[in-house]
């Protein structure tokens, strides 16, 4: 009999049984009839049944194509054979005469009888819903059968039995057949039942591993019962020991995996057998199927196992008894079932070891003692299971979870954490930064990864959770708040400062190498390298920007969305120029946000949350283009022409705020942001033809300005409107001022020369009319504090734009200048004067020292949540109020008045004596004198840098106000010490973007003489009486300190000329810097300024010409010095000698060392350099300043020194250049002599009796002219060997002599004395035969002279022409020790002879 086809069995196989059931003839058990047609099956009845004609499929009659796929022809209707319809008749007709109503089916309902029904009520049940079937239910009662079958194949054998009334042991169920893969158990056979091993209860009743799998049919069987027989008959020829040696040795090579995997197997046929021979045994009046009980791998049996042995474990307590009737509860897996039971008791911690750190779901830090109730959901089925909340390794394993609601809430926990991070809320409770530690551990991948996501919420979660970790809460509102400061539209860029390890490392690459790590594109750095160090730069490189605009523009996501990716996007843009033009050059991305969030026409919005921001102006898109106008011309111009934002500016400022469709706070903040976008196209003289068409619209909203200080309190965003509008209005009025262009003759100048404005001065001469009575109005609210404060930025904007205007009017040349005069004179009676008496002014200038960040410089401490590949400002937690940035801050106000005052005393010069009181204020001396105290400055930071510069133009200021009040002033000025310390302090400290100031500085402030009072007023015979009293009275009185210092004082313009020339700034950098603050708008490249990476100058800038002169002749290969070489080197050290005696705390960062180093390369640079006279009596000077004994302990030549790699090999070129030029000249021997003291390293003097001993023969400098005492060589004594030893050698061969070498032959002489009679018992054995060696060759040394001095060595003694006092004789010790050794070595030379 043929069996079935079964599956695996391929087509061959179908085809080779079709053959075999031909070829037997048999007859099928299914006969195929043709079914007649329905009309005609009465005609057909009495045909013959049909032959079989089967349908055989032959492979050779196959095509080896598949046919075409043609389109099939048309179906015809083709009407029966018995029954033609008539030509004749008509189809609708036809189908009138067959149509028939509903009512001649429906012609007769007869009601069912239900009179011999009974009626049943429902039964009551004390539960609220009816109970649900379960399948136990149905199952109870009923007979199990065997095999694994359908519940409906079950039922209906339920059934069957039921009927039948019969024992279940006469009628059994055939089982189906066992699934592919089941294990079966036979019956064994009467060879299979004696197969047993002896000694074992284990018989083999078939074959367990081999299965024959892989041969044809029957042959599989007999193939792996004929191996399973094999096997068996040669277990039982086999003893039991060979059987376990066999066995060890057997598992001994196997693998132990396969051997788990093995025993796994024969235990589960093992059990399969025991439990089929248990259902098939006879035991009672019905054989019931037992269940087959789950095959489980030995890994998941152990454990039970384990817990069964153990008695004092505790069982397992389940809240719900589990049930194995219920559904997929056939086996019940109590390990898996752990999570169900109670949480156990919460955990004291005992020892003060750290702990990870868990979260709530709001983002706060949970105490490891708190005990939270379940019902919070902060408890899962992770570590620690008792604790609530979520670590972040738990919540990144969420954001990867298959289950969105997890990844929205893994990223909306995470993006909570991050803020309060950054608002500090972790401070002190935590190790380490929270950012950090996401950051290192991919965070910022994992967001972009989540940005890809097609679930909505999943998005919205990544995009705040961007947000959150971009954007720092506070920071934009602190720039918003200041953006109409004294230049405050100009800002850093927030990018992260590069190391100085990458910083060396870029030093040593190729200049292609360079060019490449510069651009991220061409370098092809991957991503998360360039994150390492700049996070802005690594999300770029990953595409951020045009997935962001496919947010926006494609998936139109909700309000809260578009607002955190405007947010994310004007982050982007304030990272640098660069990061500003890709946002600007994402395709399409401008043009969505144009479209989408700044429409010229939309519906009306009422008050309440947006359903959509979509279709809706919006401030943040304003604001966005504000911040991208503001990183450069080129792009503000891009804005303006190519993207229509003309228009939209109209748009938003024809209407007033109120008459705006949208919410209040809506519609004054963009109103506010588009007079700011305004302001910057307008700082570059771009956008001024709107001027023409917005006029009436300005006046308008001038004139409403005193109604709207009148309110009462001031709302902080309509102040934040009107100081935006009067910014406008002064780059409006300076656009205005007729600056003729001067011809363009660098390149620099020319790229930032721009095309002229529209705005005449007669459009602008009517708006002081409208400021000046806004500005009074707000100085009437001086005396109360609350509501000064309350004002923000509106009086320094006033005192700003009336600054502006007037010296717009001072350029116009076609206007007489008596009538701005007499204007200028009127408004410093009225409004200046008055204001500069008024006491509570003077509280104001009092406070400055408390919101100092040069007087306070922890205010500029970085945040701990701050990583340096991520810029930020720190403000998260807000500025205090005294502080700079805080609202109580004078800076902006006082900064805008000395901008004023400034302007009217350039102007007018008749007004400086009566501005002059401003600079008698006791709080801004006060304040000057604690900013040049020596007190280190706050560390450079994105924060620290946005605080000084706007410090620094209060200071840069006041200081201009000084110099025009002292130039134009017959007496002496007011404190020109203290404004000079002040000037010289504030140049060493201004940072990129204020070349403008330094030049400046240096042109006017620095070397003014008015600035030197010492000059005139006793500091020239001061300096000699003190160099008389230090030193004693020798040499030329005429060439003095005093005449030095005089002459200093007469060549201040020359020396002016040379740091003009050394330390002035690049260029293009000056140049961009001037139309900044000149208001040159036309030649002002870009709001944003360079990277505060350093300050423009060094601390030792005095130095910088001789730094300057000794790199240009060390890189010159003639050794050529360069030109007026002289003259530059004397200049300089006239500068450095003026500050040395009259101004220290100029030079107090530059620590002595440093400054002993820059004098040693003034003898470097040249040959013939240091035999100038000036050369030689300024560098005796200085040198004599250095070694003064309040100075001298300060010498520390061992630390590492600002702008030297290594003073030992400085010192090593020293000798080399001395030993060649020198010719014995006296003050380069100091300079060589001076690191030759004790106290500083050995590597100096090794260097001078080691390599240079030939220079000890120019070293003849005598022992009273020594500027140092001599016990600064001689103690404590020598104790390295190498150099006592070459100390003894060059005393015993000569080349240390004390007629040319007197200094360093008494420390020789001093040193190897003591270390010939040193009796140190902790010496090395090596050190007391070189003592003994030395001092029996000092005894036998034939120069009587010397052994003398060697020997009889005492004290130093400057005085006496040895250096050196003598012993008459030696001390009782000495001598002894001395004949010691001599007898010793007259006994060995008598045993040799």
């Amino acid at each position: 009999m043929l069996s079935r086809p079964k599956p695996g069995e391929s087509e061959v196989d179908l085809l080779r049984f079709q053959s075999q059931f031909l070829a037997a003839g048999t007859a099928p058990a299914v006969r195929v009839v043709k079914k007649g047609s329905r009309r005609g099956s009465d005609a057909n009845l009495d045909q013959p049944p049909l032959q079989d004609h089967r349908d055989v499929v032959m492979l050779d009659s196959l095509p080896d194509l598949p046919p075409a796929l043609v389109p099939a022809p048309p179906k015809r209707a083709r009407p029966s054979p018995g029954r033609l319809p008539p030509e004749d008749e008509d189809p609708e007709e036809r189908l009138d005469r067959h149509d028939e109503h509903i009512t001649a089916v429906l012609t007769k309902i007869i009601e069912r009888d239900t009179s011999s029904e009974t009626v049943k009520l429902p039964v009551s049940s004390g539960v609220a819903f009816p109970v649900v079937f379960h399948r136990s239910q149905e199952r109870q009662g009923k007979p199990a059968v065997s095999g694994k079958r359908s519940i409906f194949a079950q039922e209906i054998a339920a059934r069957r039995v039921s009927e039948a009334r019969v024992p279940q042991t006469e009628n059994v169920v055939p089982p189906l057949d066992p699934p592919e893969g089941a294990v079966t158990c036979e019956a064994p056979t009467p060879g299979d039942q004696g197969c047993q091993l002896p000694g074992s209860s284990r018989s083999f009743q078939g074959p367990c591993l081999v299965t024959g799998e892989g041969l044809p049919g029957q042959e599989a069987e007999q193939e792996a019962q004929a191996i399973h027989e094999e096997n068996v008959a040669r277990l039982q020829a086999m003893r039991h020991e060979e059987i376990l040696q066999e066995q060890q040795r057997l598992l001994a090579q196997l693998n132990p995996g396969l051997v788990a995997f093995l025993r796994s197997r024969s235990h589960t046929h093992e059990q399969a057998g025991e439990e089929a021979t248990d259902g098939q045994r006879p035991g009672g009046p019905s054989a019931e199927v037992i269940k087959e009980k789950p095959v489980m791998p030995p890994s998941a049996r152990e454990p039970r196992k384990k817990d069964e042995l153990e008695p004092g474990r505790p069982a397992l307590v389940l809240p719900v008894t589990p049930d194995k009737d219920w559904l997929h509860m056939d086996t019940v897996e109590l390990e898996k079932l752990h999570w169900t039971q109670d949480l156990p008791p919460l955990r004291q911690q005992q020892t003060q070891e750290r702990m990870q750190a868990r979260f709530g779901l709001q983002g706060e830090l949970l105490a490891p003692s708190a005990d939270l109730p379940t019902h919070l959901g902060l408890h899962h089925h992770g570590e620690e299971a008792e604790r609530a909340g979520y670590t972040l390794q738990e919540l990144f394993h969420l954001t990867r979870s298959q289950v969105s609601q997890q990844r929205v809430l893994a990223l909306q926990v995470l993006a909570q954490v991050i803020s309060r991070a950054q608002a500090g809320e972790f401070g002190g409770q935590l190790v380490g930064s929270i950012l950090r530690l996401l950051l290192d551990a991919g965070f910022l991948f994992l967001l972009r990864f989540s940005l890809d996501d097609r679930v909505d919420g999943v998005l919205a979660a990544a995009v705040r959770a961007l947000r959150a970790l971009l954007v720092a809460p506070g920071d934009e509102e602190l720039l918003d708040s200041t953006f109409s400061w004294y230049h405050g539209a100009s800002v850093f860029p927030l990018m992260p400062r590069q190391d100085d390890k990458d910083d060396e490392d870029e030093s040593k690459e190729p200049p292609a190498e360079k060019a490449k790590r510069k651009n991220p594109e061409e370098g092809g750095r991957p991503p998360p390298v360039l994150a390492r160090h700049d996070v802005i730069k690594g999300l770029l490189a990953t595409n951020l920007l045009p997935r962001l605009r496919y947010l926006l523009e494609m998936t139109c996501p909700g309000p809260a969305v578009v607002l955190d990716i405007l947010a994310v996007l004007i982050r982007l843009a304030r990272h640098s120029l660069e990061s500003a033009t890709r946002v600007l050059e994402c395709p399409r991305l401008i043009e969505t946000v144009v479209r989408e969030f700044l429409p010229t026409s939309w519906a009306p919005v009422g008050v309440g949350p947006l359903p959509s921001r979509h279709g809706v102006p919006c401030a943040a898109a304003m604001k966005l283009f504000r911040v991208l106008a503001s990183a450069g011309r080129n792009i503000a111009a891009r804005l303006l022409s190519s993207f229509d934002l003309r228009s939209r500016l109209c748009r938003f400022i024809a209407e007033a705020p109120q008459e705006l469709a949208l919410p209040p706070e809506e519609a004054e903040t963009l109103s506010t942001e588009a007079f700011r976008l305004w302001a910057v196209t307008a700082s570059y003289g771009q956008g001024s033809d709107l001027y023409r068409e917005l006029y009436p619209v300005l006046v308008q909203a001038l004139q409403a300005v005193p109604q709207e200080l009148g309110a009462q309190p001031p709302r902080p965003l309509a102040m934040q409107r009107i100081a935006s509008l009067l910014t406008l209005l002064t780059q409006l009025t300076l656009a205005a001022s007729s600056t003729a262009s001067e011809p363009i003759s660098d390149c620099a100048e020319a790229s930032l020369s721009g095309t002229p404005s529209l705005i005449t001065w007669t459009q602008v001469s009517g708006l002081r009319p409208l400021v000046e009575p806004c500005l009074r109005q707000t100085l009437k609210l001086l005396p109360r504090p609350e509501m000064w404060n309350a004002l923000g930025p509106v009086p320094a904007a006033c005192l700003l734009f009336l600054g502006a205007y007037y010296q717009a009017w001072s350029q116009q040349p076609s206007l007489c200048p008596g009538d701005w005069l007499q204007d200028m004179e009127h408004l410093s009676e009225e409004l200046l004067l008055p204001l500069l008496r008024q006491p509570t002014l003077g509280s104001l200038w009092d406070s400055l020292r408390h919101c100092s960040s040069l007087c306070n410089p922890l205010s500029c401490t970085p945040a701990p949540e701050v990583p340096p590949s991520l810029a930020s400002l720190g403000c998260a937690g807000g500025c205090p109020s005294l502080s700079l940035a805080g609202s109580a801050s004078p800076f902006p106000f006082l900064t805008a008045l000395l901008s004023l005052c400034n302007t009217l005393s350039q102007i007018h010069k008749g007004l400086c004596s009566q501005l002059a009181a401003i600079l008698a204020s006791p709080g801004l001396q006060n304040y000057f004198l604690q900013c040049v105290a020596p007190v280190a400055v706050p560390a450079l930071t994105a924060f620290s840098a946005w605080a000084l510069r706007h410090e620094y133009h209060l200071q840069y200021l006041a200081l201009s106000l000084a110099q025009k009040v002292a130039a134009l002033q017959p007496a002496p000025a007011t404190n020109p010490t203290l404004h000079h310390g002040v000037a010289l302090a504030l140049l060493s400290r201004l940072l990129p973007g204020s070349e403008h100031l330094a030049h400046e500085l240096l042109l006017s402030c620095v070397f003014r003489p008015e600035f030197l009072p010492e000059r005139a007023s006793g500091g020239l015979e001061a300096a000699d009486f003190s160099d008389r009293l230090c030193l004693g009275s020798r040499g030329d009185p005429g060439c003095g300190r005093g005449a030095l210092l005089a002459q200093a004082c007469q060549d201040l313009p020359s020396i002016r000329s040379c740091y003009l020339t050394h330390c002035s700034p690049a260029r293009a950098s000056l140049l961009a810097s001037q139309a900044l603050y000149r208001g040159e708008l036309q030649r002002l490249p870009a709001l944003l300024l360079p990277v505060p990476g350093e300050p423009l100058l060094p601390t030792d800038w005095p130095f910088l010409p001789l730094i300057h002169l000794y790199h240009q002749a060390s890189d010159s290969p003639s050794g050529c010095p360069p030109a007026d070489t002289v003259g530059t080197v004397t200049r300089a050290l006239q500068w450095v000698l003026v500050l040395e005696s009259w101004r220290p705390q100029a030079l107090w960062a530059v620590p002595p060392a440093a400054r002993l180093a820059r004098l040693m390369c003034v003898f470097l640079v040249d040959s013939d350099l240091f035999r100038e006279t000036p050369v030689q009596r300024l560098v005796a000077a200085l040198l004599a300043r250095l070694c003064q004994p309040q100075v001298l302990p300060n010498l520390n030549l061992d630390c590492p020194l600002p702008g030297l790699t290594s003073f030992p090999d400085l010192y090593a070129s020293f000798l080399e250049h001395f030993e060649a030029v020198s010719f014995g000249d006296d003050l380069f021997g100091t300079l060589v002599l001076l690191p030759l003291q004790r106290r500083f390293s050995v590597t100096l003097r090794l260097a001078l009796f080691g390599e240079h001993v030939g220079a000890l023969r120019a070293l003849g400098l005598p022992l009273s002219q020594l500027p140092v005492a001599l016990e600064c060589y001689t103690g404590p004594p020598e104790d390295n060997l190498a150099l006592l030893q070459l100390y003894f050698r060059a005393l015993v061969t000569g080349a240390l002599c004390p007629r040319w070498c007197p200094v360093l032959y008494a420390v020789a002489v001093a040193h190897v004395n003591s270390f010939i009679f040193s009796q140190d018992p902790k010496c090395s054995d090596e050190v007391k035969a070189t003592s003994r060696s030395m001092l029996q060759k000092t005894w036998l040394l034939g120069d009587e002279c010397l052994r003398k001095h060697i020997l009889h060595y005492k004290l130093p003694n400057s005085a006496l022409p040895e250096g050196f006092e003598l012993y008459p004789e030696l001390p009782l010790l000495r001598q002894q020790h001395l004949q010691r050794l001599i007898s010793g070595v007259l006994q060995t030379r008598g045993s040799e002879t």
